[in-house]
């Protein structure tokens, strides 16, 4: 039987990429001398090398340590969150949420309103997510993530819960009286985008070099609500999602469908497959939108 001390310290390491970063970083008082000890051990009792030097500090898990880290790593990554449950008596009773702002706003609340009904005493955390990105699911950071994900690797499970359209919205003052607004006509305004090297702007700039559009300037902003935001007051004009195909609404707002064929993206929600069991989990699944 491998000694589990063992294998925590060699997961340390592996993760820190080194025995000194690996004091610093653990969670409980440790030495260099002592890391290596646990690491030797361990590799004396599986007969192999698993970390190897490539730096003065720095260390890296040989091919046999990248599949041992691979095995023990979800174990060490979601012992805390188990340990804690078992301690309060709430084995399904928090549940992290990362999601767009649009679909926050627009979609989460009479979902999360059935969630509370089922389970009144749910802790959630639900954070904007500006990037999508798959290694807060892999880390543990996100139970759940939601979001359009042009790919799904295999270790993500995911359900398709809503879609939305491509709009391009304007100031209400801008808009023609008869008519869609020709983007040519717009562009003395700034544009606003999502911010760079995103697959939103890529999927933005994208748009506009179809229709050999050019705008005079540009303004990042972080979010569908940002743009929105900037756009009703009268500071630009941007291409962005909605999952009410005529477009967001706002007093000062002039929305209108885009593309032809209409452009829409799938919404899902993602999980880790090898999560452990987890009901409320189960229970949001469950009680998801259909698109």
């Amino acid at each position: 039987m491998i000694d589990l001390h063992r294998l925590a310290g060699f997961h340390l390491v592996a993760t820190s990429g080194g025995y000194a970063k690996a004091v610093r970083a653990a969670p409980y008082p440790i030495t260099q001398p002592a890391l290596h000890q646990q690491v030797r051990k361990l590799e004396q009792e599986v007969g192999v090398t698993l970390l190897e030097r490539i730096g003065k500090d720095t260390m890296q898990p040989t091919p046999a340590g990248a599949r041992l880290l691979e095995f023990v790593t979800p174990f060490f990554r979601d012992l805390p969150r188990v340990v804690q449950t078992l301690r309060t008596g709430e084995f399904d009773g928090a549940l992290s949420i990362h999601a767009e702002s649009l679909l926050i706003r627009q979609l989460l609340p009479p979902w999360l309103a059935a969630l509370r009904r089922k389970r009144p005493n749910a802790q959630l955390s639900l954070q904007e997510l500006v990037r999508v990105d798959l290694e807060l699911l892999r880390s543990g950071a996100a139970d759940v993530l939601i979001a359009h994900l042009p790919e799904v690797p295999g270790d993500v499970a995911t359900q398709r819960i809503a879609v939305v359209h491509g709009c391009l919205v304007l100031p209400k003052e801008r808009a023609p009286k008869r008519g869609k607004p020709r983007l040519q006509e717009l562009t003395d305004m700034p544009f606003l985008s999502y911010p760079p090297n995103t697959r939103h702007q890529a999927l933005q700039l994208q748009a506009l070099a179809m229709q050999a559009v050019v705008p005079s300037s540009t303004i990042a902003l972080d979010t569908a609500d940002a743009i929105l935001g900037f756009v009703e007051s009268g500071l630009g004009w941007s291409l962005v999602p909605s999952l009410d195909p005529e477009g967001p609404k706002g007093r000062r707002l002039a929305a209108y469908p885009w593309g032809s064929p209409r452009v829409t993206f799938p919404i899902v929600m993602a999980w880790r497959k090898d999560a452990p069991e987890h009901p409320l989990l189960d229970e949001l699944i469950a009680c998801a939108p259909q698109p």
